[in-house]
């Protein structure tokens, strides 16, 4: 097991060693490689120069080495070779050399005091370590000495020795007292670097018996104690009294009361000091000085400044301690002490020497047979050390000569060497300071090629990024590399290569070309040797949606993206950081995919969020940061100063902004004598101001509180303020909005805004109310009320003007003089109508109306206009008289005329005038009569295209609902319509206006014809209405259902002209007239009816179907039609109703059909009455059973008796009578039948086979609206046979159940 952990000890060593190598040829650090080379032995681990070792512990000495072969060890001491296996108490570890003496055993740490060396030898050299000095370490006692009480005077200086024993190493001192507790120190009380402690001046609380010093001395791990010092302070008043009976006439007595004293230093004495120190050791310069006051202690270097960085102060400024210092450092450093009655210094001169350190030191030298090659070892100091050199660990003087080398000072050159040049070198470089020891082996070797890197080896790196392919080498002499792309590639050069000197070949900017195989050759005289490797270059990763920066409310939810784009053959990974830290461990934190999420944020996520990719190859990131903002913290401290009577100053101190900047302070007051708890804005200002000064009202107790605004919004208010109260005065103002209007025609009512709290300015707030007619040589007349808000004044003229004013007073005197208003007296009605009216007819549908103003004062308050009353007396076409509708038009102010729109034409109307104040409206004046003139007539009422034959179309038509005069014809024009929907030449009709029909022959078959209808008056014509129709194919045809048959159906098509058309008019392109829906056609029941209609447009469309009673104006009611049926059943209607009802299409810009009308039909008994509980029926039945007994026993009989009864050969064809088949003409079962048939049917039964359904049954099915034997709908969705008697019944269908029906249903099954 030992020998195992020498071998990995020794190559380990042998990495280290190679890693060291600088010559003409490097050795790679392979395993394999250093495991069968020679090398000659290296000292990898020794133990330190000075050894100081614990007495009680056996001693080890460290020395390892590595070499091939491995090296065996030797020792010597004092010089002289040491012979390990003399002393029992020594051995040495297997495989290696050091050295383990046995103290805990009997042996003694002095024996082995001395300087020992190790060397490691194998067969190519000798390497040896340095000179170890061993020295056990000593903690000895404190002498005994007896320790005389210290007694000093308070403000006298004071030193306390500790003089420690000499140990090895030197110990570490401290003070403590009997509790072990350090005492504490300051700039008057300190230790020195020598141990002792030092008073700059005594105080009384320095006396104490227990100082005591202590010596740690940390390689035995023992402290040892200083008997305790005693210390009394006297001071001078205490001194005098005692003076006399405990002390002998000695300096103190007569002592002068403590005086202060200028500085005077207690360490180092005298004026200068000389220190030397080794460079890069630790410089220590001291100063402690007496006086009182404590002096202060500075320090300075003369010509020059103390290092920067390397300088510190210790022990309150009385050590200057100048770390790693060099020759630079020398030179003189002055401590100044220095108070209040004056100053004191020492001057310390610091010589800096040093120990040899190394310049250059000796570097292996690997060498092929016949190269050259220099160990160079070059060291400095101060003084300047010796150079002497060592071969094998022999003075090279008398080492066995080698002609390869020469010796030239600290150089030794090597020429032409062979493999018998290999050795061990030793350079010793020293002074009086210390010496310096380094091995350094030549090692002479004969190599063929070798490459070291993996065969096929794979780089991957990331597009326009450097490629490294490796070829680590190995040979002696030194190979020459080449590089090939392929197999059979060309040598590599130019530029766009990089060839380094260990073999690596660098592509500085790998393109996706830059893939595929490349071959490294390696060869020298013994040899020739190539390797493959391979080189993939990879898309680079990419951040393609970087996170942004994010504004986000407190408690909000805020999202960064981090979308990448990397190549697909690399899996990367995304990971977040937040201030360059990991994401905190919070379920807030939501990462996904693409994005990281916060939810509820709070302030401590603010900051920088970072997105990190990272691939096998590469890494991106990208950052953004998060600002949370909230609305500001209140402000806080809020004083009131500069208290005035009318004024104060408030100021604050604002609360965190929360990452928005405060933009301005909004200030609330409380009233607290007044309006306690309830806060009113007073001001505000702007977001940098942290005072104003507000305007305070008399008798409030204020109170305030502040409001920070940023644009989050509001904060919380501040805590208020103290409160103020102001003192009391006359009101500043008087109320406000004063006005004067009378309730009646014979008061005044005076009122006001009452003044608020606050502005009473005082106690007792009442209000002085005068007034007086205005322009009459009246008093003022004067009352003083209360705190209210209205006065009224009773027995005034009607409607008279009057000076109003109203003054505030208060306990302490009046506001000042208000203003004064106009006000009126009470209105009444006006008293006369206005006159000399006039109607000036401007169309047929507007007039114009004057009149002569009143006088005003007959208006008897204010005039607020005329009121034009107008109504129709009756329409002069048609001299039928109406209700009569009365409109009234307003026209403000003094106005003597005014328009009356929206007259209908050719009608009578009466109208008047009438004045109106703010009291009412006076009397109207003598109706006026004016007549309109003729207009165009309205669109005609309908028209209906009906009976279309293979030439001919018969229009009907009804006359305009506002004929609007006296109609003089009606004007039709049609035109012809191909299937492609393109018009043919147009033709115009002129008809009498006494005719309400009209048959168009000559017509062309099979052709849809477009009509265009109007009236006219002898004013013109008016709107017209379009319908289309279609003449049949031929007479052996089927008839299309009349166009517009329903009933009400008002958008009918308009006929056709008696004009032949012998030949095919010229078309031309129009846009298609679709979509349309036409003749919606009702059939109603009692409660519900069948809607059905036509419809051209587009396929797919989806129908619904509006109702609603008719002449209501509730909200039509709407229902959504199944697919594309042109028939549905409007169900739950009210019986004896009329209905409106019409037909739209989704989707087709709201178009609808127009409007028809039908009626349900009168309530009728319930059909589901039970017979089952009349008598009739229960008396009908008694009277079948006893049938029904008596037959049975006639049966019974004859069978008896043998007769052959025809039943019995239904049994034998049939055993099951309920499946008997039905008769063919009336649906009754055949020769036989049972009792059992008419018992009802079974919950869960099949429908009877006569089809009648139960109610409840099914909502969906049609039967209950007649589509089985009790109606059926025609091919445009009608009824047919609406409310016929039931035929005779059906036979089963195959799938029906042959049940008979329930009596009970069949008769509930009549309508």
């Amino acid at each position: 097991m030992m020998k195992k952990k020498s071998i990995s000890a020794s190559k380990a060593s042998l990495v280290l060693f190679l890693c060291q190598m600088i010559s003409a040829l490097d050795v790679p650090l392979d395993s394999k490689l250093l495991e069968e080379l020679l090398q000659p032995p290296t000292i990898t681990q020794q133990s330190p120069k000075d050894y100081i070792v614990d007495p009680r512990e056996n001693i080890v000495i460290q020395c390892e080495a590595k070499g091939k072969p491995p090296p065996s060890f030797s020792w010597t001491r004092n010089g002289t070779h040491f012979d390990i296996d003399k002393d029992a108490q020594v051995t040495m570890k297997p495989n290696s050399g050091t050295l383990v003496i046995n103290i805990m055993n009997g042996g003694k740490a002095e024996a082995y005091e001395g300087v020992y060396q190790c060397t490691a030898r194998n067969e190519r050299g000798a390497a040896i370590s340095n000179n170890i000095v061993i020295r056990p370490s000593r903690s000895p006692l404190w002498t005994k000495e007896k320790l005389e009480p210290n007694q000093v005077r308070e403000g006298d200086s004071l030193v306390l020795h500790c003089r420690p024993p000499v140990g090895l190493p030197p110990p570490i001192i401290f003070w403590m007292d009997n509790a072990f507790q350090r005492l504490p120190q300051s700039e008057r009380v300190s230790q020195g670097l020598n141990g002792d402690l030092y008073f700059s001046n005594v105080q009384p609380e320095d006396t104490r018996e227990d100082y005591i010093c202590y010596a740690r001395f940390n390689h035995t791990q023992t402290i040892q104690q200083k008997q305790p010092i005693s210390v009394k302070v006297f001071s001078m008043d205490s001194l005098n009294d005692t003076i006399a009976a405990n002390l002998s006439d000695t300096d103190i007595y007569g002592a002068k009361p403590v005086t202060e004293r200028q500085p005077v230093l207690l360490t180092p004495t005298g004026s200068t000091s000389t220190k030397v120190e080794l460079r890069g050791n630790v410089l220590l310069l001291e100063c402690i000085a007496a006086g009182l006051p404590t002096p202060v202690i500075r320090w300075i270097k003369e010509g020059g400044e103390l290092p920067a960085n390397r300088t510190f102060f210790e022990n309150f400024k009385k050590t200057l301690k100048i770390i790693d210092v060099s020759e630079a450092d020398s030179g003189n450093y002055k401590c100044i002490a220095r108070n209040i009655l004056g100053s004191a210094h020492h001057v310390i001169s610091v010589t800096v020497k040093a120990a040899p350190y190394w310049i250059t030191a000796p570097r292996n030298l690997v060498l092929s047979p016949g190269e050259d090659g220099t160990l160079i070892c070059r060291a400095n100091g101060n003084p300047k050390p010796n150079i002497s050199w060592l071969a094998n660990g022999v003075p090279i003087a008398i080492a066995p000569e080698d002609p390869s080398r020469k010796v030239d000072g600290d150089t030794i050159i090597f020429s032409h060497v062979q493999e018998r040049s290999s050795a061990v070198y030793q350079c010793n470089a020293s002074n009086e300071y210390g010496y310096l020891l380094a091995n350094a082996f030549v090692n002479v070797l004969a190599e063929p090629p070798r490459i070291l890197t993996p065969a096929n080896k794979l780089y991957q790196v990331i597009a326009d990024s450097p490629a490294l392919l490796d070829c680590a080498y190995f040979g002696s002499p030194k190979p020459e590399i080449e590089w090939f792309k392929g197999v059979k590639g060309s040598i590599l050069r130019g530029s766009e290569y990089v060839f380094h000197d260990n073999g690596t070949l660098e592509i500085p900017v790998a393109q996706k070309d830059s893939t595929g195989t490349y071959t490294c050759v390696a060869r020298n005289e013994l040899g020739k040797i190539q390797n493959e490797v391979q080189l993939e270059v990879k898309d680079p990763t990419m951040i393609i949606k970087q996170p942004e920066y994010k504004v986000i409310q407190r408690y909000g939810q805020v999202s960064f993206e981090c979308i990448i784009k990397h190549d697909s053959t690399l899996l990367p990974t995304v990971i977040w950081l937040k201030d360059n830290d990991e994401l905190p461990d919070d379920e807030r934190f939501l990462v996904g995919k693409d994005n990281l999420t916060i939810m509820n944020v709070t302030d401590k996520d603010d900051g920088t969020y970072t997105c990190i990719v990272n691939t096998t190859l590469d890494s991106v990131s990208a950052s953004a940061v998060l600002t949370v903002v909230a609305r500001p913290n209140p402000p806080f401290d809020l004083e009131l100063t500069g208290q005035l009577e009318r004024s104060v100053e408030l100021s604050w101190i604002p609360g965190d902004e929360n990452n928005s900047p405060i933009t301005n302070f909004v200030i609330e007051y409380e009233d607290g004598l007044h309006e306690s708890g309830v806060w009113h804005y007073q001001t505000e200002v702007p977001g940098t101001q942290t005072t104003v000064q507000l305007k305070l009202s008399p008798y409030v107790n204020y109170s305030f509180r502040v409001i920070a605004v940023n644009e989050i919004g509001r904060s919380q208010p501040s805590e208020p303020s103290e409160q103020y109260l102001t003192k009391s005065a006359n009101p500043d103002e008087n109320p406000s909005n004063v006005q004067g209007i009378g309730s009646e025609p014979d008061n005044l009512v005076i009122t006001w805004e009452s003044l608020k709290g606050f502005q009473s300015n005082g106690p007792g707030l009442q209000y002085k109310v005068s007034w007086r007619q205005k322009d009459v040589d009246d008093e003022w007349t004067s009352v003083i009320v209360a705190n209210v808000s209205k006065y009224i004044v009773s027995g005034t003229p009607t409607f008279v003007p009057y000076e109003i004013k109203v003054q505030a007073l208060n306990d302490l005197g009046y506001a000042p003089e208000p203003s004064e208003v106009i006000g009126h007296s009470g209105e009444d009605l006006p008293m006369v109508a206005p006159g000399n009216v006039q109607v000036h007819v401007i169309n047929s549908t507007l007039a114009k109306v004057h009149w002569d103003p009143v006088p005003l004062k007959t208006v008897r308050g204010h005039l607020q206009g005329y009121k034009v009353y107008y109504w129709k007396v009756q329409s002069l076409s048609r001299r039928s008289r109406r209700h009569v509708e009365k409109k009234i038009l307003t026209f403000r102010g003094n106005k003597t005329f005014g328009m009356l729109p929206g007259l209908e034409p050719y009608s009578s109307y009466k109208l008047n005038v009438r004045v109106v104040n703010g009291k009412g409206e006076g009397p109207a004046s003598p109706d006026k009569v004016f007549k309109t003139p003729e207009g165009v007539p309205s669109s005609p009422s309908f028209l209906k295209i009906t009976n279309p034959t293979l030439d001919s179309l018969t229009l009907e038509w009804g006359s305009p609902t506002h004929p609007n005069g006296v109609l003089t014809s009606y004007i039709l024009k049609f035109q012809p319509i191909n299937n492609t929907h393109e018009l043919g030449p147009l033709v115009e009709i002129r008809i009498p206006a006494n005719e309400s029909s009209l048959i168009l022959k000559n017509l062309n078959y099979s052709t849809r014809y477009k009509f265009y209808f109007n009236a006219q008056t002898s004013v013109g014509s008016g709107s017209q209405i379009t319908e289309e129709a279609v003449t049949i194919m031929d007479e052996a045809g089927i008839l299309r259902p009349a166009v517009g048959a329903g009933k009400g159906y008002s958008e009918t098509l308009f006929a056709t002209s008696p004009v032949m058309h012998t030949v095919r008019p010229t078309f031309y392109k129009v846009q298609p007239l679709y979509p349309r829906i036409r003749n919606v056609t009702t059939a109603a029941a009692e409660t519900y009816a069948n809607i059905s209609w036509e419809y051209e447009g587009p396929d797919h469309a989806n129908f619904y179907v509006e109702y609603g009673v008719a002449g209501s104006k509730e909200d039509w009611k709407k229902e959504i039609v199944n697919g594309s049926r042109s028939f549905f059943v409007l169900k739950g209607l009210t019986p004896g109703t009329a209905y409106k009802v019409r037909v739209g299409a989704e989707g087709l810009s709201g178009f609808r059909s127009s409007e028809d009308v039908f009626e349900t039909g009168p309530a009728m008994a319930s059909r589901q009455v039970d017979i089952a509980t009349q008598g009739w029926f229960i008396g009908l039945m008694c009277a079948v059973a006893l049938l029904i007994l008596i037959l049975l026993i006639v049966c019974f009989i004859r069978r008896n008796k043998g007769g052959k009864y025809p039943v019995k050969e239904k049994e034998d064809a049939h055993a099951d009578p309920e499946i008997q088949p039905m008769k063919e003409d009336d649906g009754t079962f055949g020769e036989y039948s049972d009792a059992e048939d008419h018992k009802p049917l079974k919950k869960g039964s099949r429908t009877p086979s006569d089809r009648t359904v139960k109610k409840e049954d099914s909502d969906d099915s049609l039967v209950d609206y007649g589509e089985g034997v009790n109606g059926q709908f025609n091919e445009d969705g009608s009824f047919i046979g609406q409310y016929s008697g039931k035929k005779e019944k059906e036979p089963a269908e195959g799938n029906e159940s042959s049940e008979a029906p329930s009596p009970v249903n069949a008769m509930n099954s009549f309508v």
